[in-house]
């Protein structure tokens, strides 16, 4: 069997078995080196070479890790719930109007996608924010489906085509790093113009979420309300006001200097000349933040690592000259059979970031054989990869609602966060990624 098939095979079996991504990673990395006919000193040399290109990454990980967990001492989060809450507080749920559910529902998907660029905290804000919430979401009568859709709608969608934040690291530090390194001449400014058209599938999922699948109201079954302490605490208005210097620092250093690195820094620094964090708490702060966001990274360092193996196996030519001669020169066939691998690859994985070093190597010889443009194969690839992160059981994008919204014990997260995310979004993704890759 091609090794780079036998490979991705294995790795999607233990991830699916819920072995721990890294462990998958590097066994079957181990395993398709080994059965190209490589020495077990060879495989695990070229394993360890490619480790590097995985690390930038992942101090941006830790650096973000840091600074959600301070943005979140600041009670800037506890803030927006106080404000929503306070908005309802004392009203029947008959006299509660479509339009505050909505505009609730604005407000999450709004500090969602936040979460990716201009505040960058990732998922660090959800189980702050949203428990406060669910009380909120039982006088609305919202069903709680439609706000992981939100959420995860927020989590994904900024990184496909906002070059800023998770985004740079998305389509600049992975996505054109990887094409560049597959031989594919494309440029920064290209990269988020050919996502455009797969984010409009997003778009389209959430519309059909929000006013058709789950509009009706949703009775969920009394019991004592949760409530973070956070959400009673005395709010401090000096550490709002570094707190949004602090974002506002991030922000400008990224775009001054285009590191994520460098910008989460300065934040983090804002906060602690400001008072938010005293000097002596810095190291436990900043632990806190490494440990929420240090599996990424290493996800990040195998990947790259497994996909140093694999083109060293040189099973990937083996694999385009096979595929081209089974599909013929169907390109419709061949972009959908593509799409469909980096579903099944990153549901089993959890990570899109992590499964781009990965396909890359595989779609962009394979793009180039069946005569696919630049900004197709981009589509391509970078489609294939977030196809999966919305409805992946080891998903960031679907952990981080569930640890929200399941504070009350009453939001399952396979059917009430993995099956809605994974029917309207991939779904749509796999349309419009098709008609990206045949027009673009």
């Amino acid at each position: 069997m091609n090794p780079v098939i036998l490979s991705v095979c294995i790795m999607l079996a233990l991830s699916l078995l819920r072995i721990n991504v890294v462990v998958a990673l590097t066994l079957s990395a181990l395993i398709g080196g080994l059965s190209a006919g490589m020495s077990i000193a060879d495989t695990v040399s070229a394993f360890e070479g490619g480790l590097g290109g995985g690390a930038t990454i992942a101090l941006s990980y830790a650096m973000l890790g840091a600074f959600a967990v301070a943005i979140s001492k600041s009670g800037i989060t506890d803030l927006l719930a106080q404000t929503v809450i306070k908005k309802i507080h004392g009203r029947h749920p008959d006299h509660l109007t479509n339009v505050i559910k909505y505009s609730v529902l604005a407000m999450i998907l709004l500090m969602a996608v936040s979460s990716q660029n201009i505040i960058p905290v990732h998922i660090a804000f959800i189980p702050i924010l949203i428990p406060p919430l669910l009380t909120v979401f039982e006088k609305l009568r919202l069903d709680r489906r439609l706000v992981a859709c939100v959420l995860t709608f927020g989590l994904i969608t900024p990184y496909m085509v906002l070059p800023i934040g998770f985004g740079g690291i998305f389509l600049h530090n992975i996505l054109l790093k990887n094409l560049h390194d597959n031989g594919l001449d494309v440029t920064a400014s290209q990269v988020p113009t050919a996502m455009i058209l797969p984010a409009l599938g997003m778009v389209v999922g959430l519309l059909i979420a929000t006013f058709i699948s789950y509009r009706k109201p949703r009775i969920y079954p009394q019991t004592e309300p949760v409530r973070k302490q956070a959400a009673h605490k005395e709010l401090d208005k000096r550490h709002i006001a570094v707190a949004v210097v602090a974002i506002i620092a991030t922000l400008a250093t990224q775009l001054l200097c285009g590191s994520m690195i460098i910008g989460a820094l300065a934040g983090f620094v804002v906060f602690t000349v400001g008072g938010v964090i005293a000097w002596k708490e810095t190291q436990d702060v900043f632990t806190k933040g490494v440990h929420m966001m240090a599996m990424i990274g290493f996800i990040m360092i195998a990947a790259a690592g497994f996909a140093a193996v694999m083109k060293t196996t040189g099973g990937v030519e083996t694999l385009v000259e096979m595929l081209s001669s089974n599909v013929g020169h169907n390109k419709p066939l061949a972009a959908l059979l593509m799409l469909i691998v980096g579903l099944l690859v990153t549901m089993g994985i959890g990570s899109s970031f992590s499964t781009i070093p990965i396909i890359a190597t595989i779609y962009v010889p394979l793009a180039v054989a069946f005569g696919f443009s630049p900004m197709a194969t981009i589509a391509l690839v970078g489609t294939a990869a977030a196809l999966g992160d919305a409805g992946s059981p080891a998903s960031d994008s679907t952990l981080g609602p569930t640890s929200g919204l399941n504070a009350d014990d009453k939001h399952d997260h396979i059917w009430d966060t993995v099956v809605p995310t994974f029917i309207h979004y991939n779904l749509p993704l796999i349309v419009f990624g098709w008609l990206a890759a045949m027009t673009l």
